[in-house]
């Protein structure tokens, strides 16, 4: 680590009260000297999510997402979704598997189509599309591994929407969160307060990482895989 990061380590008063945020702190500078505009953290963690969310709003922005909608195109739509998301590697295979199940039948589809569509560009709050989503996936159909899983029920929305929605990796964001020192009151079931609170978390790695000037929450949820992930060992 250089002198310069560890001044600004050392400059910052909330952090130094902290020692877990401090931690985490230095430990994402030492595997990215840069902070969020590293060349290597580009290459390693933003590039292909940040690729990801220009592909989605190419091929399912509003208008691409809601035209094929009003057309009845439920399969079209739930295999570009499918096709988008397996070029990332956030989801298992056993998670990718179980989506893609789910979404075989015009019925899955249409109910996989219609529940993403007022997830993302629904004018509902916040807390009620997110829970009519997850009723959603609860009752599309299940061949051999389940579809409500925290990854499957945010990955999407996080592609799509990245200044908005989170990706949960359970193990690791409850180890992240154990590290930093913030209460995670984590469920395994899906639910709106659960995630609620992991947006909370996000809010304050947010504030207390302003000066590396984190863009949107694909960086938060990178810093979180940093802290948590097996990957990443000092």
């Amino acid at each position: 680590m250089s002198l310069r990061t560890t001044h600004i380590v050392a400059d910052r008063p909330r952090q130094v009260g902290c020692s877990g945020a401090l931690r985490a702190r230095r430990k994402f500078l030492h595997f990215f000297r840069h902070g969020f505009s590293d060349a290597r953290y580009i290459d390693w963690e933003r590039g292909y999510k940040w690729n990801a969310h220009e592909e989605w709003n190419r091929k399912l922005g509003k208008a691409e997402f809601e035209q094929p909608l009003k057309n009845g195109e439920f399969l079209e739509i739930a295999a570009r979704v499918v096709r988008l998301e397996s070029r990332t590697n956030l989801l298992f295979s056993f998670e990718k598997m179980a989506v893609r199940d789910a979404v075989k039948t015009i019925h899955g589809a249409r109910q996989f189509s219609e529940g993403l569509y007022a997830l993302i560009y629904g004018a509902d709050p916040l807390s009620k599309r997110f829970q009519s989503w997850l009723e959603v996936v609860a009752s599309l159909p299940r061949k051999q591994t389940r579809v409500l899983t925290w990854p499957v029920v945010t990955v999407f929305g996080f592609l799509a929407r990245p200044d908005l929605h989170i990706f949960l990796k359970p193990t690791v964001t409850r180890e992240a969160a154990g590290e930093y020192g913030f209460r995670f009151n984590y469920t395994s079931r899906p639910n709106w307060d659960c995630y609620a609170n992991l947006l909370e978390f996000a809010q304050t790695l947010k504030s207390d990482l302003a000066d590396l000037q984190p863009k949107d929450l694909i960086d938060i949820q990178s810093f979180i895989w940093v802290q948590g992930s097996s990957e990443y060992t000092e």
